[in-house]
């Protein structure tokens, strides 16, 4: 029975008290900016679509000419070997070497295979045929992978009726793909675009939130208000936090759906984490706000502030291709940590057995930013 009272005189504390009252206005202010609420449903919902259908390290249909001397059957099996596989795309047949360079110059053509008139003879022989390849390496990223692709399919190439065999390799290996078997890039690239969508609109729209309220004089109303600092920090963070796990869900439903990303972790200790990390980024965007005195100063701050967390935290690019000075400085970066957790738990479906240390960042660097960010807010409004 003391439990039962106790509890009842916390409850009945808590809804005659002033940060309830600030909450409730908070919940009624965000509910009445229907921009807000659009802000933060339907920017993530198309930017995680757009970059995880465009971030796509695969090559596919690149423009191939074929300048054909041999005009056999084993020739026209070698063009058949590049195609098949959708990488290239047969799309001229120039006369000469010349006309397929000058194709290649121009950009209509990305490759050109050029197969000389001995082709056949070599093949009957059991010599190795030689061919031609033009590649253009403007794009230095799609040239590699094109030539490694044509490097692939011509040491596999065996025509029929040819007297080459292949020599067995002195040691021979069978490979296993864990958790991508299917070498899928959206696999790689969807959940790092979840955490960089996720870092950009918490920490926009806390900071504009914040900031709109400088604008608008409210802040001033507040200070007449017997609430101290922390209680009208902490009811203008806690709506804002609901309607970004809200973004989580549906990121994570966009993924499975749109991207067929699996989700072999556990649910609730990922929201968990996901919320952690969203206390990141509401108190990068509240130490914004405390920083600048306009919106045009949020977004412009913003903008040198994200973009060097993005770069530096394998959302796009492998951190082991980064030289060793910024792979050090990325363990400073919570979305590096925050990526970490998510591509564990959604692909390897692993717990905090082997994430803690990410973990333990966040943790750091989330006191540490909402420390600072209530400190100086409650500078300003004293």
């Amino acid at each position: 029975m003391r439990r039962l009272r106790r509890l009842r005189g916390w409850a009945l504390r808590f809804l005659d008290s002033r940060f309830l009252a600030l909450l409730r206005k908070e919940v009624q202010e965000i509910l009445r900016d229907r921009q807000l609420i659009k802000l933060l449903l339907i920017p993530p919902t198309i930017q995680l679509l757009v970059y995880g259908f465009a971030l796509n390290p695969d090559v596919r249909f690149l423009p191939l000419g074929v300048v054909d001397h041999a005009r056999v059957s084993a020739s026209r099996e070698l063009v058949s070997a590049l195609t098949e596989n959708r990488v290239f795309l047969e799309a001229a047949r120039p006369r000469s070497e010349r006309a397929l360079a000058g194709m290649v110059e121009r950009g209509a053509l990305t490759a050109g295979l050029v197969i000389p008139p001995e082709f056949r003879r070599d093949l009957a022989a059991g010599r190795s045929a030689e061919v031609q390849v033009f590649i253009d390496g403007v794009d230095a990223n799609t040239a590699g992978l094109a030539n490694g692709y044509i490097q692939q399919i011509l040491r596999r190439f065996r025509p029929e009726g040819s007297l080459t065999t292949a020599r067995p390799p002195p040691v021979s290996a069978a490979v296993t793909f864990l958790y991508n078997p299917g070498l899928t890039s959206s696999w790689f690239f969807v959940p790092g675009v979840m955490g960089v969508v996720l870092t950009l609109i918490a920490s926009l729209v806390s900071a504009v939130a914040l900031v709109r309220e400088k604008d608008t004089g409210t802040l001033e109303q507040l200070l007449m208000t017997p609430a101290s600092a922390w209680e009208i920090l902490l009811a203008k963070i806690v709506p804002l936090f609901v309607l970004l796990q809200v973004d989580v869900a549906l990121a994570l439903v966009l993924g499975r759906t749109v991207f067929g990303l699996p989700f072999r972790g556990h649910l609730p200790l990922f929201l968990l984490l996901s919320g952690l990390y969203l206390f990141v980024g509401i108190g990068i965007g509240t130490l914004l706000a405390t920083v600048c005195r306009s919106q045009q100063q949020v977004l412009l701050t913003a903008f040198f502030i994200n973009l060097p967390l993005v770069q530096t935290s394998g959302a796009i690019a492998p951190i082991e291709s980064m030289p060793a000075f910024f792979q050090a400085i990325s363990l400073l970066n919570p979305l590096r940590h925050y990526i970490t957790i998510i591509r564990g738990m959604q692909l390897k479906g692993v717990g905090l057995e082997a994430l803690w240390p990410h973990v333990l960042a966040l943790t750091l660097m989330a006191l540490a930013l909402m420390a600072f960010s209530v400190s100086r807010f409650r500078t300003q409004l004293s």
